[in-house]
């Protein structure tokens, strides 16, 4: 069955294959918010499929908030065991998806809650990401106990507050799918030697930077936990000068660098003209992928050199829409199985309002309320714990400074290296190699 993509006259997408919703049975409706990420037809297909063992129908919203917060229901559609056979391995969504944001206007979440009544919903799987859940959690707060919610974490940036070792789903495909385009370009640099310098995404966290340059040998991963709540770009290109000194001495004048791009997030836009002018998604986050960390720390450090009759090769990348929307790893099939039936089994068995995990084993609801920071009002972030040592002693493998770095005869040729004597280098760089204690 094929389930590809069209636009109506009106500018919408035609609904895809299916009967419209009906009210003839207690059913479940179930939609995707914020970007892509594999897995996201696995949760559809196990909670249809739990559905129906149930005897609960289900009703697939098409492009998340954005149609039903105005109050339109027609392109909804009743999903069947037979409609979505085979959807487990297959990347993208068959409801799509959407950034809309319904809790920025209250008669946009009531149109919500009336759109779900209207379609005989009495329970709402939402799959998303920290955006997703708070408008998930805020819709459920709307409907005053007429409407049950169940979140299925999902995000390629793995930075929903989950218990430690455990992955959003879709990080872990991206993750492999990242490494293995990272080691493919570490190939490439050696061969034509030259650097690359990669951002991937991550806007709040650096899970998915650090695991692609972990899993593919990067010489180095930046990541905006490193650096603590303000990041300034040249602390950003001094590490990478840095990695490049120590390439370049030890006569391998090549290799990849992985950057995330919520170092952006962190930095003062009055140093960039690219960061004052971004322009902001629906929940008012500015679209990083619009600006190049990559070309920005490229041009700097590459007129840096020159400056001091050095010159070297450096290309900059961009990954992260690549991975949304490949077919899942055979973990991230397994996992959104359960994810789905178990928010299933939540919403026709529990009470409340949950986001769904699976610790130990075990399918364990956490309450919406729990995910909330207090200090925002939105899903709080989970970040990289840099104090692991996990972290700590794979960062000792990068191409980063040591205290040894800095004694002679070894600074001597790392300072050549970049156009400088000992003396400056080390005031250049000493903290640097500090920080690798």
């Amino acid at each position: 069955m094929s389930f590809a993509v069209a636009v109506c006259s009106k500018g919408r997408r035609k609904p895809f294959p299916g009967k419209p919703c009906s009210r003839r049975m207690r059913k479940l409706a179930i939609l995707v918010g914020g970007g892509p990420a594999p897995g996201l037809n696995g949760v559809i297909a196990s909670v249809t499929r739990r559905a129906h063992d149930r005897g609960l129908g289900v009703c697939g919203i098409p492009e998340g908030f954005s149609q039903i917060m105005k109050g339109i229901t027609d392109g909804a559609r009743e999903l069947s065991p037979a409609l979505v056979e085979g959807l487990e391995t297959r990347g993208g969504s068959i409801l799509f998806t959407s950034r809309a944001n319904p809790t920025k206007d209250a008669a946009h979440l009531e149109a919500v809650v009336k759109s779900l009544a209207t379609l005989g919903a009495d329970g709402l799987v939402t799959i998303g990401g920290d955006d997703t859940a708070t408008s998930a959690a805020k819709v459920a707060a709307a409907a005053g106990g007429r409407l049950r919610v169940a979140h299925v974490p999902k995000t390629i940036d793995n930075d929903l507050p989950l218990p430690p070792g455990v992955p959003t789903f879709g990080f872990t495909t991206a993750r492999e799918l990242g490494a293995r385009l990272v080691a493919n370009l570490a190939e490439d640099a050696r061969t034509t030697r030259r650097f690359y310098l990669v951002t991937a995404m991550g806007r709040s966290a650096g899970h998915l930077a650090l695991g692609i340059g972990q899993s593919s040998g990067a010489i180095l991963t930046l990541i905006p936990e490193e650096f603590g709540a303000k990041v300034k770009l040249e602390g950003v290109v001094a590490r990478v000068q840095a990695a490049f000194a120590k390439r370049v001495a030890d006569g391998q004048p090549y290799g990849v660098v992985v950057m995330a791009e919520g170092l952006l997030d962190r930095m003062d836009p009055s140093e960039m003209q690219e960061l004052r002018n971004v322009e902001r998604d629906e929940h008012g986050h500015p679209r990083l992928s619009e600006i190049s960390l990559g070309k920005i720390v490229k041009d700097v450090l590459a007129q840096r050199l020159l400056e001091r009759g050095r010159k070297a090769t450096f290309v900059a990348k961009e990954i992260g829409y690549e991975l949304r929307c490949q077919d899942p790893s055979a973990y991230d099939v397994a996992y959104t199985r359960g994810l789905g039936a178990a928010a299933v089994d939540f919403l026709a068995e529990g009470s409340g309002h949950a986001m769904i995990t699976i610790q130990n084993g075990r399918a364990t609801p956490v309450p919406l309320d729990a995910l909330r920071d207090p200090a925002t009002g939105k899903t709080r972030v989970r970040l990289v714990d840099t104090s692991d040592e996990t972290y700590r002693n794979l960062r000792r493998l990068e191409a980063r400074l040591s205290p040894a770095d800095l004694a002679q005869p070894r600074i001597a040729k790392l300072a050549a290296a970049v156009g400088m004597d000992a003396s400056e280098f080390e005031r250049s760089f000493a903290p640097l190699a500090e920080a690798w204690k």
